[in-house]
């Protein structure tokens, strides 16, 4: 039976800690791997992190700032009128069926629909935003394209 006075680690599973200044014959007796002298040989001795040897280091040579961050920007993931040639006649195409055709790469992020290429069926599109070429081509199908209003919440369903 086992019990806790008997459990012992796995042979190999726990490496022994190095043993510094015992001798000459260890391998690590003299200097116990310090080099000779100097400030890195020193008890408590060495440099900082990050500290260049008196040379203005890396964090301070960079500039403090690059760029700008809009923060109510919007990135819209971009989708093509002939690229909605995929789905079948009379389908509505939403964010999920763009994401199951593989047309967008992330259900979260909104869809904005432009008019590059032509389409041949009717179909109803639900985007977050549509230029008016694409809007335009769509409905001379025969087709709708529904976007929200500023208010309303995008049509994720």
């Amino acid at each position: 039976m086992i019990s806790q006075n008997t459990l012992k680690p796995t042979p190999g599973s726990r490496k022994a800690k190095r043993r510094l200044g015992r001798g000459d014959g260890s391998n690590r007796g003299s200097f116990s791997g310090r080099g000779v002298k100097g400030q890195n040989a020193r008890t408590g001795g060495g440099v900082r992190p990050g500290f260049e040897g008196g040379q203005t280091p890396l964090a301070r040579r960079l500039p403090k700032l690059k760029g700008f961050r809009n923060p109510t920007g919007v990135t819209y993931q971009v989708v093509n009128v002939s690229t909605l040639n995929k789905f079948e006649a009379d389908a509505v195409v939403d964010l999920i069926a763009l994401y199951e055709r593989n047309l967008i790469s992330r259900k979260n992020r909104p869809v904005k629909l432009l008019g590059h290429g032509e389409i041949d069926k009717k179909l109803t599109v639900k985007v977050d935003a549509c230029s008016e070429e694409a809007r335009k081509k769509i409905e001379a199908k025969g087709g709708s394209v529904m976007v929200p209003s500023k208010g309303e919440a995008s049509p994720k369903e």
